[in-house]
């Protein structure tokens, strides 16, 4: 199995070596990844200016591919031109910090697995909750046990997967859950910098829990969470709605037409 991990954290993140080791057990993994962190970039391409690519040593154990580049310019690349063979798998993480919520629509993490699945790419994004002390090695155990259960995975799926605080112990199991539709409890604090100027430093409290069971639930109760995710964003119910009004279309010409009859 051929298998490209990539991740936003940088090419160099502890999280993204742990798994490694754990994925060249199932086949052989190909690195590339963004140079720096991109947290946060989300599903940002680069356009206006070429990528740099540099093939680098990853602590002296494997080597990879570093782009100066989102994590989806990041995918793109790898198989549209730094490869000849084709991908089964596509793995993003392990991230530092679950994206859950609505904090997926953001993660760079998430984005690659969405990038990966466009591309016909069976696609996994894989984090953990962001506490002092990471746990990688662990993480990576416990992501590896639940992606050996959902493989095979058929081309256009994307899974999205956290793992909970491992200083609260083990996780209590698995909980296959919706995404949620909240995230933090976000607000921006107000600061003079050294020209006097007044910026804004966005900062968060606790995660906002839902009634229901979703991503962000299952991950405070300590479970890990598995989300299976579309890229199709087609409101389909509303979609069938607006079907139902009878449109009209009316020309500059005709409307100025009308207007003087």
């Amino acid at each position: 199995m051929n298998i490209l991990l990539t991740n936003d954290d940088g090419i160099f993140a502890p999280g993204l070596a742990a798994i490694y080791n754990q994925l060249v057990a199932l086949g052989n993994v190909t690195v590339v990844a963004p140079e720096s962190s991109r947290s946060g970039a989300s599903h940002s391409i680069t356009y206006k200016k070429p990528l740099l690519c540099n093939k680098v040593d990853i602590n002296g154990k494997f080597t990879g591919y570093s782009i100066h580049g989102s994590p989806a310019d990041c995918v793109k690349l790898a198989v549209m031109q730094l490869t000849e063979h084709p991908f089964d798998l596509l793995v993003a993480g392990i991230n530092n910090g679950a994206n859950a919520g609505i904090n997926a629509y953001y993660s760079g993490t998430v984005a690659a697995a969405m990038e990966g699945t466009l591309l016909k790419i069976p696609s996994v994004a894989f984090s953990l909750a962001a506490e002092e002390v990471m746990d990688y090695d662990k993480a990576a155990d416990y992501c590896i046990h639940v992606l050996k259960k959902i493989l095979p995975l058929k081309p256009g799926i994307v899974v999205n997967i956290n793992i909970p605080l491992l200083s609260q112990g083990d996780p209590k199991g698995i909980k296959v859950v919706p995404q949620s539709n909240r995230g933090f409890d976000e607000y921006y604090i107000p600061k003079l910098d050294d020209k006097g100027q007044t910026t804004f430093q966005l900062a968060g409290g606790p995660d906002l829990t839902d009634n229901s069971p979703t991503d962000t639930t299952a991950l405070i109760q300590g479970y890990i969470s598995v989300t299976a995710l579309a890229p199709d964003m087609t409101d389909h119910k509303n979609t069938r709605r607006l079907r139902k009004i009878k449109w009209s279309f009316s020309t500059q010409k005709n409307l100025r037409d009308k207007q003087n009859s």
